[in-house]
């Protein structure tokens, strides 16, 4: 019985021992799992086996523990020799030294290893004392304890090798013996080879990456750089009244000598030529752009560009068109636009919207003839497609938008008022056409078009200086007006248009005609072609004129050739059709000099009226491409005009007689009158044609190569196998300029007080409540509201 008891004491004991040891492991690990939260881990930890330790002497002191083979006094001296260094290794491990080098030395993912170094001392130092016990240790490698005698180092072994708590324990330990042989390489061999060092490894090879190719491109010389500074000074230069061809002179000069350089420093070891071009900016564009790229410079964009417009080079292109003027006002700003956009529509490559201007009530009573009005913009819209539909023959397939204007009587225009681009959405803002770009934004306060949109085309309509030179003051104004026309087209397009060489010479600007005729009057001349080859008279009436009645329309000039030559013209007479601000100035004076003028109201050029007048007069010189001069042509007319560059366009069209002097222009009046117009020939129908003004306008916009995607393509040019982008490669001074131009008209117009110096009509930097009313848009306060305090 004494036996069984004893052994069942025996058994209790060690099986609290291996629970002490087994709560002792799960808690560090617990602990140790929160290494980063709780920096005091190790001194719970101590303190918790130190009680597990008291509890289990005194535990074993309640028993009565003879001596015997399974267990002897040693082992409980052994055990309360064992308290002291137990606490010491407490008290070690409880430092704030020590806690302080585990988060230093230990990050989150460190794994985690206990020293047992203390306890294992601990252990051999009592067991010497004791002068042999029944636990010995292998001390045969250093940093590793081995189990022989006690444990067991086989399953099976040792004197409690066969018990479960002890293979358990054994286990765990030998884990940790192989954890602490690990070497660095191991525990950091996964984390070098990981996706994310990879990735860090090449954004800094990129970053600290040699210039390619730059032993081979030596740099620019000074000639060269003083021909890129000298070219890159085009605006500022343009703007102090430096001509532009002088500039590419001086360019041409500089690089002329160096031409033979250019190309042989062009070449990389060796290699083709290459440049083929002759053009030496293209020359010198390429060298620059080639030495950048050697140093591997990569230029993204100017300080001032806008980077948030949408890329379309996937979807159908949109085409904003914008104008001055509409309908049932008969001007050429109002109806040349409207033809763009329907024969733009008609190919189906793009969708197309025509925005203009909407007018109140009361400016509509001053602009629109016949007393024509709207209550609603639908109410307008109807009106203008029923007008297209009756002259184009199909049905236009495009978005028509307006924006608020007001009309000003002092200019005779229309101006807008507010932002117009924004009545444009986001969403479809690709490309725009503005009709008359100067006129649009004189007093433009809003978002820049080139920001907005990726390709701005501008179409110069109008020769305002010759109007403001017949005003009081002409000349100072023309001054002005000049240079804040360059302004706003430099800082609001990518291209300008000019229908002929009347106008002022643009920045970024070429000259094309890209407008044709109503398609009612080459129908007309059809007609009367017809008529002559079944020997009918297609002409009964003599010659006439028609255009607005104010005296820039041409009406001065053709009073004073009528009256300088009214003997020569003896028994002409003239019939003017016309309605205008200056309608009783000019009828007073033919009347006070006794002109056989016969003025009648103004109608539609193609009214059956006027289909029997044989020759159509136009001595103005104001115009930029006069429309009626195009539609007496289209209808097989002679026509009489000056000899200026807005005529350029007709001269190659044998009805059209030129004059340079006023003697010839009685010679002309005589030659058309006696003599019978040639009927058109295929070509030059097609000439004056809007299909024909269309395929010139795409052309010339360069609209050709931004609907097929190609810019990224001509912006490139590709040497020896490898591209060289010139316009990512080269940072522009004009891009600079442009949007240094762009921020300084921004500012200026914000106010109201500089507005209204330069003759703005008052309250048009936002739109009123009328225009609220009738268009249905937000208050500009709710629209564009100002936060602040």
């Amino acid at each position: 019985m004494d036996n069984e008891k004893q052994a069942s004491t025996s058994s209790n004991a060690f099986s609290f021992i291996s629970k002490s040891w087994r709560e002792v492991r799960d808690s560090a690990d617990a602990d140790f799992q929160l290494m980063k939260n709780r920096a005091n881990s190790f001194k719970n930890l101590a303190s918790s086996f130190d009680r597990e330790l008291e509890n289990f002497l005194n535990s074993a002191s309640t028993f009565s523990v003879p001596a015997n083979k399974s267990s002897s006094p040693g082992e409980i001296d052994f055990v309360k020799k064992l308290q002291p260094k137990i606490s010491e290794f407490r008290r070690v491990y409880s430092a704030p030294e020590i806690s302080k080098r585990v988060l230093e030395k230990w990050g989150p993912r460190a794994r985690i290893r206990i020293d047992l170094s203390a306890i294992r001392n601990a252990i051999v130092s009592g067991v010497d004392e004791e002068g042999g016990g029944i636990i010995e240790f292998d001390r045969g490698k250093r940093g590793r304890v081995g189990f022989r005698e006690f444990w067991g180092e086989r399953e099976g072994e040792g004197q409690f090798g066969q018990w479960e708590p002890i293979r358990a324990l054994k286990t765990r330990l030998r884990e940790l013996e192989r954890k602490r042989e690990l070497s660095v390489e191991e525990i950091f061999g996964g984390f070098k080879s990981s996706d994310f060092v990879e990735k860090v490894k090449s954004s800094w090879k990129a970053i600290c990456k040699e210039p390619q190719e730059s032993k081979d491109v030596p740099p620019l010389d000074p000639t060269e750089l003083l021909a890129h500074l000298v070219r890159q000074s085009g605006p500022i230069l343009d703007q102090l009244g430096v001509r532009r061809d002088i500039c590419d002179k001086i360019v041409e000069n500089l690089c002329s000598k160096r031409k033979e350089q250019l190309l042989l420093r062009s070449i990389a070891g060796g290699e083709c030529a290459v440049l083929e071009n002759d053009n030496i900016n293209d020359e010198l564009d390429l060298r620059i752009a080639s030495v950048l790229q050697s140093t591997g410079h990569h230029y993204e964009g100017g300080f001032w560009t806008y980077f948030g417009k949408d890329d379309l080079s996937d979807k159908k292109r949109h085409v904003a068109i914008v104008t001055t003027a509409s309908l049932p006002w008969m001007t050429g700003t109002a109806v040349n636009p409207l033809f763009r956009a329907a024969y733009l529509s008609k190919t189906a490559r793009q969708n197309v919207t025509l925005l203009v201007p909407w007018l109140c009530k009361s400016d509509q009573e001053l602009v629109y003839p016949s007393n024509v009005t709207f209550s609603s913009p639908e109410e307008q819209e109807n009106y203008i497609r029923n007008w297209l539909e009756e002259r184009i023959g199909f049905k236009a397939e495009f978005k028509i938008s307006f924006y608020p204007g007001k009309f000003s009587k002092e200019r005779r225009s229309i101006i807008p008022a507010g932002d117009t681009s924004q009545f444009i959405p986001s969403k479809d803002a690709d490309i725009a056409i503005l009709e008359e770009p100067e006129h649009l934004n004189w007093y433009h306060h809003g978002k820049r078009w080139t920001d907005k949109f990726n390709h701005v085309v501008g179409v110069v309509h109008t020769n305002y200086l010759e109007y403001i030179k017949r005003e009081k003051n002409g000349a100072l104004q023309a001054f002005l007006v000049k240079h804040i026309n360059n302004w706003v087209t430099r800082a609001y397009c990518h291209k300008v248009l000019r229908l002929s060489a009347a106008t002022q010479d643009l920045p970024k600007s070429v000259i094309c005609n890209v407008h044709g005729v109503n398609p009612k009057f080459l129908k007309i001349g059809d007609k009367v072609t017809a008529d002559r080859e079944l020997g009918q008279q297609a002409f009964s009436k003599g010659a006439y004129f028609l255009g607005k009645m104010v005296w820039a329309k041409g009406y001065r000039e053709l009073i004073d050739l009528l009256a300088k030559h009214k003997k020569d013209l003896d028994g002409f007479n003239l019939d003017v059709f016309g309605n205008g601000e200056d309608a009783h100035e000019v009828q007073s004076m033919a009347k006070r000099l006794d002109l056989n003028l016969n003025f009648q109201k103004g109608r539609d050029h193609a009214d059956d009226s006027l289909h029997g007048y044989k020759v159509f007069i136009n001595p103005s010189v104001s115009d930029v491409l006069c429309t009626a001069t195009a539609e007496a042509l289209a209808m097989g007319k002679f026509v009489v005009c000056a000899d200026h560059p807005s005529n350029e366009f007709f001269r190659s069209f044998p009805n059209c007689l030129t004059y340079k002097t006023s003697e010839d222009f009685v010679a002309k009046v005589k030659e058309a009158l006696a003599k019978e117009p040639r009927p058109l020939t295929p070509e030059q129908r097609h000439r004056l044609s809007w299909e024909a003004a269309t395929q010139r306008f795409i052309e010339y916009s360069d609209l050709n190569r931004i609907l097929n995607n190609e810019e990224d393509n001509a912006k490139s040019s590709r040497t020896n196998g490898r591209i060289i982008k010139k316009s990512v490669s080269v940072p522009s001074l004009t891009e600079v300029v442009d949007g240094g131009l762009a921020f300084a008209h921004y500012c200026l117009t914000g106010n109201e007080f500089l507005r209204l110096c330069t003759g703005a009509i008052p309250g048009t930097r936002d739109y009123d409540k009328q225009h609220c009313k009738d268009l249905r848009l937000l208050p500009p306060q709710v629209e564009n509201p100002i936060y602040g305090w």
